[in-house]
């Protein structure tokens, strides 16, 4: 904690109006203002972005009680804010950085620094789960690497830590050299290098440089000397004139020589030489990926010269990372935010601030276990946790662990303590859960997946996984593709395309979209239930909805004369005292809904007659064929007559009225017609028709299952209703628990689907049942139970909608409700 004081010599600020500035004291820095815990010693940084402008909250921050501001220079406080403290700065970010970087300099202690192309959390995370026995470890929240993250992961540094662990991230030039300064690592990790973010660099050799710039004054840098590029430019630089080089890999004679790698049923023995002795280790993994991130752990060890025996124990013990949240349906009509193998207070933060984007229900409940070796003062620990809780309005607490049971006199809520998991199950009645928000959160000791498994809805095997991040990456890459003063309407129609409406709806208020499109007043209505207060604009309004309509604040469309006529008839019934808001939708040449340019005089004169009891909030069309390139001219044809008919009734009504036409693929080939707004429809959810979106946008949908049972089936043998798969030679199969009532269409049977299972990819064979399919997986390794891929990374969506000889959309939006759903969020 520093002295207000402090901060401006540090940033050389000198000129400070307020008189109680030697009073206030800065702990906790806050930038993002939907994030704020505690206000009391928080100081915002008011960053600046191409949409964001933080500046634009600090009344609501002073609303809330936060005092301290890290402010542009030119910014111009408000009269009424005498008792808060500017400190007005060139470049928020420099400061903010160069700050941490003072902050960092405090301390002389280990200080392990990673990057790399992939890897680096996991590498991370592990380290921490390796040495934190040993040491009181700060570490970086999950994946904050970047120019930002990194200086909100050191700024954690306390008096208390004997170790540090930070990852550094780069997507172009220039940017390390900061993070350099402001981590200082005494130890560096280079992971691997990739092809991730090469748009940015002239080439790989000059990525591998940049990167390098985290190591130039560390004592020790390990990394695999098999990466030629790594160390042909360790040389070249000179890094390892003044830096202690330690290697592995099995060439160019590293420290750490690799011998062999054997897979094991659950796992993986790595054998190696090292000071001439032969050592091995036993990881429970056998994946590539993993064996290399544990042999850079095994390095780390070494070179912290902790004795073998020591090595050999934990590392055989490392557990998976639990890179995500997962929101799942709960029993009693309660939402699960699933953390379970997870607990320390920085990712606490991260649940919390997930729980707070959430408006499905108005209780929410947090489960904890004990936060285990913290290197902390239990009640200080407990005491910050329960503001955190009380900060967000936690209604309900349930403390599982002795230092819990303790510390019940820091937790101000409505509280339940239990010492052990099993006295919770066994004890807690699990009926008074209703309609509830419920956070489980525990150390990986304390088997908090017990009571997720209790929690969670029963279904059966067959899921629908949603990546809430993918969802955000593809809302900001069209976002990228428009101007600032462009408006986004983001269309959750169709539940979203079978993605589910309110989770998605809710991600999307919490990132600023401006508006959501539905296709029915019940899909608005259930968004409303659900604390979304966006303008929402229903595109098929039906005759009896009206009255829903007003009554929910919605919006229609409203593409014929009939719908006018209800429309009033709503109004005059109901007496309403605001005007209602309508979307006039043109037929420009889809010749699907919309009135058609014939009909311009007689919609002025209808929109003329409803003045004082409607405002058009804006004028669209739907483009026919945005995606095909050999149609341009039709859709310019579209665009112009939207124009022209727009012109001609804005200039009739006399006020601002948005005009909007282009769909996902029209935001990336027209941009010249972006107008007001855009609708961002199937792009937002991962499916790319042009080839920009294909190598910009990511997955968000995976459908996946498990197998049932498998069977050997002699030559000659049938599979399926009306026999139509024969087996020609002695095969395996393996049943899976999806059929056409969830949506897996029975085209994509008889050989014409496929699954990917294990690594690799089995045939659907025979014909596809109501709940069950059948697939050939003859000479493939796999068991029972094991998971299995319908489509997402490896099989994509449009693969699948090219087998069914359908489109995406199709593929989508069949997947039944039955099927449960499952969001995930990467911490």
């Amino acid at each position: 904690m520093y002295q207000v004081s402090d901060i401006c010599k540090v940033l050389n600020i000198k000129d400070i109006k307020t008189t109680n500035f030697n009073q206030l004291m800065v702990k906790d820095i806050l930038i993002d203002s939907r994030k704020l815990l505690n206000p009391v010693d928080t100081m915002f940084v008011a960053l600046t972005s191409e949409r964001n402008d933080g500046h634009d909250f600090i009344s609501e921050l002073y609303f809330k009680k936060v005092r301290i501001f890290l402010v542009d220079e030119c910014f111009v406080e408000c009269n009424d804010m005498t008792d808060a403290v500017f400190l007005k700065v060139k470049n928020t970010l420099d400061a903010f950085q160069r700050l941490v970087s003072w902050h960092r300099s405090k301390f002389n202690i280990p200080v392990i620094g990673i990057t790399g192309s992939n890897g680096k959390t996991i590498v991370k995370e592990w380290i921490y789960q390796l040495l934190s026995p040993n040491y009181k470890t700060v570490r970086s929240p999950k994946s904050y690497n970047s120019q930002i993250g990194v200086p909100l992961s050191v700024w954690q540094m306390s008096s208390e830590n004997e170790m540090a662990i930070f990852e550094a991230g780069i997507s172009q030039s220039g940017e390390m050299d900061k993070l350099q300064k402001i981590i200082k690592p005494t130890i560096g990790i280079f992971t691997n290098i990739g092809t991730a973010h090469d748009e940015n660099f002239l080439s790989l050799e000059q990525k591998v440089g940049e990167k390098l710039n985290l190591f130039t004054s560390v004592d020790t840098l390990i990394y695999c000397s098999d990466y030629h590029l790594i160390t042909e430019r360790i040389f070249k630089s000179g890094i390892n004139q003044k830096v202690k080089l330690f290697t592995w890999g099995k060439q160019n004679k590293p420290d750490l020589e690799i011998l062999k790698v054997e897979l094991l049923p659950k796992g993986s023995r790595i054998s190696a030489i090292f000071q001439n002795t032969n050592l091995s280790i036993q990881i429970p993994f056998n994946d590539s990926a993993s064996i290399e991130n544990a042999i850079h752990c095994w390095a780390l060890m070494l070179v912290l010269k902790l004795p073998m025996l020591e090595i050999e124990s934990k590392i055989i013990n490392l557990s998976r990372v639990a890179m995500r949240l997962e929101l799942k349906a709960g029993i009693t009509q309660c939402s699960i935010v699933d953390d379970s193998y997870n607990s320390d207070i920085n990712s606490l933060r991260i649940a919390l601030d997930f729980m707070s984007h959430q408006k499905n229900h108005d209780k929410n409940t947090v489960i904890l276990s004990d936060m285990l070796q913290t290197g902390r003062n239990d009640e200080d620990l407990y005491r910050e946790i329960g503001d955190m809780l009380k900060s967000k309005k936690i209604q309900l607490f349930i403390g599982i662990g002795k230092a819990l049971s303790r510390h019940d006199f820091c937790f101000p809520m409505k509280s339940i303590f239990f010492n052990t998991t099993q006295d919770f199950l066994n004890n807690f009645d699990f009926s008074i859960f209703q309609k509830e928000l419920i956070l489980i959160k525990g150390a990986r000791a304390f088997q908090f997946e017990k009571i997720s498994r209790i929690l969670q809805q029963k279904s059966h095997q067959t899921l629908m996984e949603i990546n809430l991040d993918a969802v955000i990456h593809n809302y900001n890459f069209y976002r990228k593709q428009i101007l600032p003063t462009t408006k986004i309407m983001a269309m959750v129609k169709a539940f979203s395309y079978g993605s589910g409406s309110s989770e998605i709806a809710n991600v999307l208020q919490f990132h600023h979209a401006d508006y959501l499109g539905v296709a029915y007043v019940d899909e608005g209505i259930d968004l409303r239930k659900s604390g979304i207060t966006l303008p929402i604009m229903v595109m098929h309004p039906e005759p009896e909805s009206f009255d829903n309509i007003i009554k929910y604040d919605l919006e229609p469309e409203i593409s014929n004369f009939k719908m006018f006529d209800m429309l009033e008839e709503a109004i005059h019934t109901f007496d309403i005292p605001r005007n209602v808001k309508i979307h006039i939708k043109i037929d420009t040449g889809m010749h699907r809904l919309g009135f058609c340019e014939q009909d311009l005089n007689k919609l002025m004169e209808r929109l003329s007659s409803l003045q004082g009891h409607i405002e058009v909030k804006s004028i669209f069309s739907h483009l026919a064929v945005s995606d095909v390139p050999s149609e341009d001219d039709f859709s310019h044809l579209q665009i112009a007559r939207l124009q022209s008919i727009s012109k001609q009734l804005i200039n009739h009504l006399n006020y601002p009225i948005m005009i909007h036409i282009l769909n996902s693929s029209g935001i990336v080939r027209f941009k010249e017609a972006q107008f007001d707004m855009v609708r961002l429809g199937i792009g937002l959810y991962g499916i790319p028709t042009t080839l920009i979106e294909k190598n910009e946008l990511q997955n968000v949908c995976t459908l996946k299952t498990t197998i049932s049972q498998i069977k050997n089936l002699a030559k000659g043998e049938t599979v399926g209703y009306g026999r139509k798969w024969l087996a020609t030679t002695e095969s395996k199969i393996a049943v899976l628990p999806i059929g056409y009532a969830d949506g897996l269409l029975r085209r994509y049977g008889f050989g014409v689907g496929k699954v990917f299972l294990n690594n690799g990819f089995a045939p659907i064979i025979g014909a596809i049942c109501m709940d069950m399919c059948m697939i050939d997986v003859s000479g493939m390794n796999c068991e029972e139970g094991d998971e299995v891929i319908i489509f997402g990374d490896k099989i994509s969506v449009s693969e699948v909608a090219e087998a069914m000889k359908t489109i995406p959309y199709e593929v989508l939006t069949s997947i039944s409700q039955r099927v449960k759903r499952v969001y995930v969020k990467e911490e």
